[in-house]
Order: C-alpha cells, then sequence, then structure tokens
C-alpha cells in the first residue's frame, strides 16, 4: 500500500513538473541577484548567447535537423527571437531593477490572460463575458500588486511593474504570432535559433543604451546567478518542459508558470533574506482567477471528461489560433506576413514554451 501510494502521488511527471516549477522560479531570485553587478541588457543578452549555442549543441547531437529551412521557419525564429526572448527578457530585467523578483513572477503570470486577449483581436473575435471579466479581474491582481498610490504614479516601482506588465503583453503576443508559423522543425532547433537571435537584439539594446561590459563586476554572486540561468533555467529547464510537453501535453505543462511566484518567494526569503506582502499574495491570487475564467470552457471541458488526449476543444486557444487563423486569412494557401503558408491539422502544431523568467 505505501509503495502504491508513494507512485501515485510522487509520479515521474509530479516529479518533472515540481523540478521545473523549481528551476525556474529560482531563476527570478538568480535575476535580481546577478542585477547588483550586470547591466540588465548585457546581462540577458550574455545568457541567451550562452545558452542558445549550448541548446543547439544539444539539437545537433540528437535531432536530425537543426537548420531552419525556407522563409516561413526563419520568421517563427524572428519572431520568437524578437518578441519572447529579446523583448520580453529587455523589459523582465529592466523591471527587476525596480522590484523585487517574488512580485516580477507574479506579474508576468499574467501573460496566458493576455495570451487569450491577442488571439481575439488577431482573429477579429469578440471576448465572452466570462473571457472578459477574467481579463478584467487580472488587470485588478496587477493593480493590487503594484499597491497603488495615486501622489506616486511615478514611482520606481510602478514603473517597473509597468515594465513587467508590458513584457508579459510582449510574450503573449509573440506566443500567438508564432503559433500559425510552426513547421517540423524541432522545438529544441528553433529555440536555439530564437536564442542567438534574441541575444543579438538583447547585446545591440545593451550597446545602444550605453552600458559598459568593461564596468561589470563579475562577482562570485554574479557569475553564479549567469551559470544558474544559462545552464539550469535555460538548457535544463528546457529539456525538462520538452518532457513534459510529450508526457502530459502542453495545456498542464504550462501551468507551471503559476507555480513559479510561489518558487520566487521562497527564494527570495531563503537566499535575500526578503518578505511577502499581503498585497502581493493577493493580487496573485486575482491574477490566477482571471486566468481560471479565461480558460473556463477548457476546465469545464477537462473536468467533464469530455477532451480526449489529443483532441482540442474547439473554443481553446491552440484549436483557434490553428484552425481559424488561417482559414480567417483565406485557406487552402494563406499568406502570412507575405509568406504562403498551408492549413495543416492541429496534431502537427506544437505549442511554444518558454521560462517565464
Amino acid at each position: 500500500m505505501i509503495r502504491r501510494s508513494g507512485s501515485r502521488y510522487l509520479s515521474p511527471n509530479a516529479l518533472l513538473f515540481g523540478a521545473l516549477a523549481t528551476i525556474w522560479g529560482l531563476s527570478f531570485v538568480a535575476i535580481e541577484a546577478g542585477l547588483e553587478a550586470v547591466p540588465p541588457l548585457f546581462f540577458a543578452g550574455a545568457r541567451y548567447a550562452l545558452a542558445g549555442v549550448l541548446v543547439l549543441g544539444y539539437a545537433a547531437v540528437t535531432r536530425e535537423r537543426i537548420r531552419p529551412r525556407g522563409r516561413t521557419e526563419w520568421l517563427n525564429v524572428a519572431v520568437v527571437g524578437g518578441f519572447l526572448v529579446a523583448a520580453y527578457h529587455a523589459l523582465l530585467y529592466l523591471g527587476q531593477t525596480a522590484v523585487p523578483g517574488s512580485v516580477a513572477a507574479v506579474i508576468v503570470s499574467l501573460s496566458p490572460v493576455l495570451t487569450a486577449v491577442f488571439a481575439a483581436l488577431v482573429l477579429d473575435d469578440s471576448l465572452d463575458a466570462v473571457t472578459a471579466g477574467g481579463f478584467l479581474l487580472g488587470l485588478v491582481g496587477v493593480a493590487i500588486v503594484a499597491d497603488l498610490d495615486p501622489a506616486n504614479l511615478l514611482g520606481a516601482d510602478v514603473l517597473g511593474i509597468g515594465l513587467l506588465l508590458v513584457a508579459a503583453a510582449s510574450f503573449a503576443l509573440g506566443s500567438v504570432l508564432s503559433t500559425p508559423l510552426r513547421t517540423t522543425l524541432a522545438d529544441v532547433s528553433m529555440q536555439g535559433w530564437a536564442m542567438l537571435v534574441g541575444s543579438l537584439a538583447l547585446l545591440a539594446g545593451s550597446v545602444a543604451t550605453g552600458e559598459s561590459p568593461a564596468d561589470v563586476a563579475w562577482t562570485p554572486t554574479a557569475l553564479a546567478a549567469l551559470a544558474y540561468l544559462t545552464v539550469a533555467s535555460g538548457v535544463i529547464g528546457f529539456l525538462l518542459y520538452f518532457a513534459l510537453h510529450a508526457r502530459i501535453g502542453p495545456s498542464e505543462t504550462n501551468l507551471v508558470g503559476y507555480f513559479q511566484p510561489v518558487v520566487a518567494a521562497l527564494g527570495g526569503w531563503a537566499l535575500l533574506g526578503q518578505a511577502v506582502s499581503g498585497t502581493t499574495v493577493l493580487g496573485f491570487l486575482g491574477i490566477f482567477a482571471g486566468f481560471a475564467l479565461v480558460q473556463h470552457r477548457t476546465i469545464h471541458h477537462r473536468l467533464g471528461g469530455r477532451m480526449g488526449r489529443v483532441g482540442f476543444h474547439p473554443d481553446s486557444l491552440r484549436h483557434r489560433l490553428v484552425r481559424r487563423l488561417p482559414r480567417s486569412l483565406g485557406c487552402g494557401v494563406n499568406r502570412i506576413f507575405g509568406l504562403q503558408y498551408q492549413c495543416r491539422s492541429a496534431s502537427v502544431v506544437a505549442e511554444f514554451g518558454h521560462d517565464a523568467d
């Protein structure tokens, strides 16, 4: 009985999920620690330059094809590298210069809610009342975390939260735009190239804003933070994500984003001596409740047992983007960003996953 109970509650999937949430949640703490010595854009760019080389090296050993072919695959690399790597992490690192990692983790957990909103805009579709309510509830959660003071709307912490909110929006928009561009190129190969493209943009931004790598004080803490973000979060974290993606599916795997703030808060308390305020906890609960409302149809069908392992509910984001976006642009052959795109079955398209740090 004990063995059976242990295998049930400590299954490989649960262990992988817990490991991924821990690795990516502690990334917010590592970013905060590294920013004490390293400029934000240079720090993010260096991290993804190194991670991109390692991920592509892994892809070269484990995949038959690592190089994108054709304009559609390169455009996908550009979208992911531009929105989900460069823009998202530039804003995230800049935002974390003003607010703790635990608060940053809460704000960027709004990304799934914003993804549904951007999908509705791209599809020229209207949000139903429950979904719109979920979006508004998520924004209320952000406002609670920000603890807005009308007399100090331009304070550093408010501006930092604003940057983090735009970062979450960039991640959400990039996720929507990249979905119909997916091909047979393996995720690990695509993400490796996207990391390199994003790192070039981040390093160019570092130079443009006057950051000086020569002035970086590579303290032991900064080096440890860079190593953790590159190897643990950037390489091992992605491999865990891909393993979970294959075992339990993208929807369940992406829920890891709602465990990251818990890990970030515990890590900030244990490693940096930070306390988590009641408003941060309350705001996170508001964002999570907003996500539940946005995904109410999918949750209802999963709990009702009417959704199979491979099928997708017609109202789910993935189904709508893969099935309806190409159709809305004109199918058999559609033109997306000036490129020809063949309509495909939803089963061919894998969702893009990324560490929210």
